[in-house]
């Protein structure tokens, strides 16, 4: 029968709907009329007026208020408030209609009466259709888990409602450190003390926990997941505040836990003051557009407001995906910035110089590079070509035009490197100091930042885990000690941001990130929270299996931010100014011509001698310093 009813073309529900309410109309009317004179009415005279005057109004103040746009099934609080609210505007012009035309035989409490009853019996009719329709399939669909919500808060309790319409899980109980919530319940559903978690999951045979704590503290965050990992339960989350802005919570809304979460610390925040510095109302281009860091560059530099904003990359689609995305923001943030996409690659110096004449940019952040290690190692002269000569096109276009901000995206890796992706980041590096130094040549203030691994980017090790997870293992790790410095995107984006404001020529700026985190623990992490549990020696009969699989060419055990050990701190407490040794532009420039002619000939020795002499600790040698 249920199904019988959804099938049915939308005119014919909106035709039923619409019949059902002017039968509900009429019998209000009926038991109003009968409840005032205490008998069973029978309408007679000028009383048909009132029984022909209750669905005349009520049905277009349905129809203003948007009732017969809801789809029953899923009906909400919101939609019950709209209802009231319909029902007692109906309510008011129905007596006001009754006090105006004071028809004999109709007592002026009808005008009272009827609403109220009218509000009841649409209100019910409402309930009952979602709660009868919802129910359809539930009996033939098993639920897939058997859940916990850990937060008994708003969120939580909206989770549970739309739980209740999908049947997708079976919810067993709330979680909640507020002991004035532990041992009640919420909808009929009790509520527990964290204490209480092992004990639930072997007593009820719990499979997922879903933390619906959208506002508090990443700390808390933290605190409630390291109580958690010992349990073996599929552990997610909803997403924040600014996700729940709608205030409709779905099942679909479950996601894995943030990569912030995973991280185990709390990210860096950003100083609003820096962020616009370089930024509102200017023109800014941004390289690499397409990339992992380069879009949300896009997307943090529209929140402020540029009047145009140029996105250059050699990815056709990397580059309509990020075009798209943003003319999206702009249309539902409604920012007025111009959004110009640029097909281009950093390895032509002609594209760079039409482009940057064309449009003037003020200010450049320059992301484009290849920075995955084994394919650098594996394409020497490419890697060469993109990320130093990339840099040096880019950085004499932009000098050229008359850029105010040239901020370059480098890495960790370019500390001491161990591969050539670290050593050609540390010569773009060296590339823009050399050309900092040059007292007078130019009015482009160059700054460089650098950064560890950034978490969840396209080369990152957790979506690679993830992946793993899902085909059921192994997490492949490449030794067993192998450590890294972690940051999110949003908090690598943040920091070019704000580093980049702060410059003012050839600095090198590094982000205080504490310690690095050992691969090993964070795949351990990652097992564990996903309810699962590592197999290795002591558990030989775990779910999955971390394979060792020994350091890629190039690949260094531990990562280094600084070259020397005397950073000094800027006005942002977590972000640093390097203080490292240069080549002057006439020394770097004799060694870049020799490098350009190795790399045109795809001369893996001569490109590496360069580097040697260039990049301090490649190969065990020191670069010459000024």
């Amino acid at each position: 029968m249920q199904s019988r009813i959804l099938s049915w073309p939308r005119v014919v529900k909106l035709a039923v709907v619409i019949a059902v309410d002017v039968v509900l109309a009429l019998l209000s009317t009926w038991i109003a009329f009968t409840l005032r004179l205490d008998e069973l009415h029978s309408p007679s005279e000028a009383q048909w007026w009132v029984y022909g005057l209750a669905p005349l109004l009520a049905i277009p103040v349905f129809i203003k208020f948007g009732l017969y746009r809801a789809i029953f099934r899923y009906t909400g609080q919101a939609a019950l408030k709209a209802t009231g609210q319909a029902v007692v505007v109906f309510g008011m012009v129905f007596m006001a209609v009754l006090l105006w035309q004071q028809w004999p035989g109709v007592p002026r409490s009808v005008g009272v009466l009827q609403p109220l009853i009218f509000l009841l019996l649409v209100g019910t009719s409402r309930a009952v259709a979602r709660f009868w329709l919802a129910g359809l399939g539930s009996a033939q669909r098993p639920a897939e888990g058997r859940l916990l919500i850990y937060g008994a808060g708003t969120a939580g309790v909206q989770t549970a409602s739309a739980m209740g319409i999908s049947r997708q899980f079976s919810l067993l109980g709330f979680v909640d450190d507020d002991a004035a919530k532990v041992g009640r319940s919420i909808n009929g559903v009790p509520v527990f003390a964290p204490s209480e978690v092992p004990g639930l999951v072997a007593r009820l045979g719990v499979t997922d926990i879903l933390l619906a704590l959208p506002s508090s503290s990443r700390e808390r965050r933290n605190r409630i997941i390291d109580s958690l990992r010992s349990v073996p339960v599929h552990i997610r989350t909803l997403p924040g505040l600014a996700d729940l802005a709608t205030g409709r919570v779905t099942v679909q809304d479950f996601k894995e836990l943030d990569i912030e979460d995973l991280l185990g610390r709390d990210t860096v925040p950003p100083n609003t003051d820096l962020l616009a510095r370089n930024l509102a109302d200017k023109v800014v281009l941004v390289t690499g557009a397409g990339g992992s860091i380069g879009s949300e560059l896009c997307r943090q530099i529209l929140a402020e407001h540029p009047r145009q904003l140029l996105l250059l990359d050699h990815n056709e689609f990397g580059l309509y995906s990020i075009h798209q995305e943003l003319q999206g923001l702009c249309v539902a943030q409604r920012f007025g910035c111009e959004l110009v996409p640029l097909l281009g690659s950093v390895a032509s110096p002609r594209r760079l110089q039409e482009i940057c004449h064309t449009y003037r940019p003020a200010t450049v952040y320059h992301a484009a590079a290849y920075k995955h290690v084994p394919m650098v190692e594996s394409n020497p002269a490419e890697g060469i070509a993109n990320n130093v000569f990339g840099t040096l096109n880019m950085a004499r276009a932009a000098i050229e035009s008359g850029v105010t901000q040239f901020i370059l995206v480098s890495t960790d890796k370019a500390v001491r490197p161990t591969n050539v992706m670290g050593a050609s980041k540390r010569m773009a590096e060296l590339v823009l100091q050399a050309l900092a130094g040059q007292a007078g040549e130019s009015t482009t203030c160059f700054g460089m930042v650098r950064f560890g691994n950034v978490l969840g980017s396209s080369g990152s090790v957790v979506p690679l885990f993830r992946r793993q997870l899902a085909s059921g293992g192994p997490l492949t790790v490449t030794h067993p000690e192998v450590t890294r410095y972690f940051m999110t995107i949003p908090e690598a984006a943040q920091l070019v941001l704000q580093a980049g404001a702060m410059a003012g020529g050839g600095e090198v700026f590094v982000l205080d990130m504490g310690e690095p985190v050992r691969i090993m623990d964070l795949a351990r992490r990652m097992v564990e929270l996903s309810g699962l549990s590592v197999r290795d020696e002591v558990n030989v009969s775990g779910d999955i299996e971390i394979a060792i699989t020994g350091l890629r060419p190039g690949e260094k055990l531990y990562e280094e931010l600084l070259i020397g050990d005397n950073p000094s701190s800027t006005t942002h407490p977590r972000i640093m100014k390097a203080h490292e040794d240069y080549l002057t532009w006439p020394v770097l420039e004799v060694h870049l011509q020799t490098l350009r002619r190795a790399a045109d000939s795809s001369d893996v020795p001569a490109i590496k001698a360069v580097l040697r002499a260039c990049v301090h600790g490649y190969g065990g040698q020191a670069a010459q310093s000024t």
